[in-house]
């Protein structure tokens, strides 16, 4: 991979640095993530244009193995933990006093933490390493979505493209439905294949192994431990930081609920027999190889290599012509999402023709 393009996944680290600097600028400037994320990305993604290239298939084991790309997700998590501590110290000082600039402020901080911080939790998560797992499990509790790890790995990934999945957005549901959907249901498949693992261990559901239960209590603790330090070293109750830290983790997960719906709209696996589908394949998920926006998160828009091998690493995800592929990269969907009768317009449509397609199962 050019170097250039080795370079171009450290653009993601913009977005903190905009945060930051828009809330030293003050006022309306809190709003300039936003500004960069939803306007100026997707011109430059779209003037840009696709990346169609895949890796060479004997330098794929070579790239996969290379550490600068791992190095790349652990410095992130190390920077949105100083991030989110910054964010605490911002919100506890007294500098953000109007109502405009909280909104802006607190919509800009989960840009980064559901945008990226969520993205990169994804990627980690999928390995078999524990160093990056427990680095996933720590981003998302920032974000006060640790049951994310668990279904996403053990129910998405087995349930895409069915009924069965609530991350699986279904044809004319639109994206406020969708996000209660998948939210509690979510949630809630979660709690029983965490159940299921602990019944085939023979262990009682109010168990300290239950992950579940420390994915619940972790991010209140780390609230509250973080408020006692800055109402300790202000003198004062912090109030305002368990205030911030559950607003920004429900915009932050919001957003990970709207790139899962741009991700799947509308998708079905072909059933094979009662409640057996066909196995997954790149055919399975929206794909988007729009080069600028996959820097900014680390090709999770290639979605459909991914979900056909969960395993391989961001760097090496292919793009396949045969898959479903969406016009604009997610940044601008995501906008679109917003607005159900725009995104039926646009959407149904392409659906409906992919679907008529005749299109080879790739394996």
């Amino acid at each position: 991979m050019a170097l250039p393009k080795r370079l171009g996944f450290f653009t993601a680290f913009i977005l903190p640095a905009l945060v930051i600097t828009g809330f030293y600028l003050g006022n309306h400037w809190n709003y300039l993530a936003i500004v960069f994320a939803f306007i100026i990305i997707p011109v430059i993604d779209q003037s840009a244009g696709l990346d169609t290239t895949n890796v060479e298939p004997a330098k794929v084991k070579i790239l996969s193995e290379a550490f600068y790309y791992r190095f790349v997700t652990y410095l992130w998590t190390f920077i949105q933990l100083a991030f989110v501590l910054w964010g605490f110290y911002a919100v506890s000082s007294g500098t953000i006093n109007t109502p405009a600039a909280w909104i802006g402020f607190t919509l800009s901080f989960a840009l980064v933490t559901g945008g990226i911080g969520i993205t990169v939790a994804h990627e980690l998560g999928h390995k078999k390493s524990r160093l990056e797992r427990l680095y996933s499990n720590v981003l998302l509790m920032t974000v006060c979505y640790m049951h994310f790890y668990i279904e996403h790995n053990q129910g998405h990934h087995v349930q895409v493209a069915t009924p069965n999945d609530p991350a699986t957005a279904r044809k004319n549901e639109n994206f406020y439905s969708f996000w209660f959907r998948s939210v509690f249901m979510g949630y809630h498949h979660a709690w029983q294949l965490e159940t299921s693992r602990l019944t085939r261990k023979s262990l009682p559901v109010f168990h300290w192994r239950n992950r579940m239960i420390w994915f619940a209590v972790l991010p209140l603790l780390f609230c509250v431990l973080a408020t006692a330090l800055f109402s300790y070293l202000l003198n004062r109750p912090a109030y305002e930081i368990p205030v911030f830290f559950f607003a920004q983790s429900v915009i932050a997960f919001t957003l990970l609920e709207l790139v899962n719906y741009v991700e799947h709209y509308g998708i079905e696996r072909r059933e094979i027999a009662p409640n057996r589908y066909e196995r997954v394949n790149p055919l399975h998920s929206w794909n988007a190889s729009h080069l600028i926006s996959n820097f900014f998160l680390f090709q999770l828009q290639r979605h459909s290599d991914h979900h056909a091998h969960a395993g391989k690493r961001y760097q090496v995800l292919n793009h396949y012509d045969e898959s479903p592929q969406l016009p604009f990269g997610y940044p601008t969907m995501i906008v679109i999402a917003l607005v159900p009768p725009l995104w039926f317009s646009m959407m149904n449509k392409r659906l409906e023709a992919w679907q008529l397609k005749s299109v080879p199962v790739i394996s």
